[in-house]
């Protein structure tokens, strides 16, 4: 079987910062001993863990503003392939406090300014243009504010016509309007899948509540048996939940001590869709995944394996 190309696409840059303290001490002045600066965001952390597990990978989003240049420039120094329209709105800025006395990391997110209706328009032919070229696309996140709740459903009507593998791993909206269109994979966390389908209020990603996980269980073979697409739930440290036939599987990941969780779960979808995409079956999958994700977890940059 040839090497699959991969698309991946994210709506949502980010440009991330990296801030290392001995201790984070609340209304104290905080001085960093280390820091760092990378490209960012659901879709392009995918990318750069497929493109370190040597994979052809191909982004798509929008940038724009002051700062685009800078996130583009440090993308091209990961030898990341993007392919961006114009956003007219500058990239957000997201602020990762990594405490090394308490191994814990605290996440700062800006919210991205809305997009107008030609962005999105731009974004549509773009991925008509590339979507011939690769074999599995891989949507990842949450869009800024402006795209249209129909554009991730018809992204994946139109991948899936054109035969392509589609992994999601998204929320909300997103993921059920595009439920129909039996996407191959979806893949939130246990919190996003509950607020998704179970209208629960957020129970945490690593949760541990035998009822709620019951009624989980339950709507992952209901959703198997109804779209035909397996479901993967992550539930951090927790065992990971995913659909093996008929059954609701579980899947231990190794115990570590994480340095930096951030980016962990777009590790997990890359190394998840990378094993996919070479025809592994799905048990082995998840332990590619899970592998990925802590390989991510043990190092201060965001969505790497090394």
């Amino acid at each position: 079987m040839s090497a699959p190309r991969f698309l991946t696409v994210c709506l949502n840059p980010v440009l991330q910062r990296t801030v290392v303290l001995e201790r984070l001490s609340v209304h104290e002045v905080n001085r960093s001993e280390a820091h760092r600066l990378d490209a960012s965001g659901k879709g392009i952390n995918v990318t750069r863990v497929l493109t370190q597990l040597g994979e052809r990978a191909t982004h798509l989003c929008q940038a724009g503003g002051w700062n685009r240049e800078k996130w583009l420039g440090l993308a091209e120094q990961d030898e990341l392939q993007v392919r961006w329209v114009e956003s007219e709105t500058p990239i957000r800025f997201c602020t990762t406090l990594v405490d090394r006395s308490a191994r814990a990391a605290t996440e700062i997110v800006e919210a991205a300014e809305m997009v107008s209706p030609a962005v999105e328009a731009r974004v549509v032919r773009a991925f008509e243009r590339l979507l011939p070229a690769h074999q599995v696309v891989i949507l990842s996140g949450t869009k800024a504010a402006g795209f249209t709740d129909n554009l991730f459903p018809s992204m994946v009507e139109q991948a899936k016509r054109a035969g392509a593998m589609v992994v999601l791993d998204v929320r909300g909206t997103d993921l059920v309007r595009s439920l129909p269109h039996r996407p191959d994979v979806i893949k939130p966390n246990f919190s996003e899948f509950v607020g998704t389908f179970l209208q629960d209020q957020d129970p945490g990603e690593q949760a541990c509540d035998p009822e709620l996980e019951a009624r989980a269980r339950q709507q992952m073979s209901a959703l198997r048996r109804e779209h035909g697409c397996d479901v993967v739930l992550t539930r951090g440290a927790r065992s990971t939940l995913f659909t093996l036939d008929a059954e609701v599987a579980e899947a231990e990941p190794p115990t570590i001590q994480p340095f930096n969780p951030i980016g962990c779960g777009d590790a997990f979808t890359a190394g998840l869709a990378a094993a996919l995409a070479r025809g592994r079956p799905l048990v082995e999958a998840v332990a590619r995944a899970h592998e990925c994700a802590c390989r991510n977890a043990l190092l201060l940059r965001p969505g790497v394996i090394r």
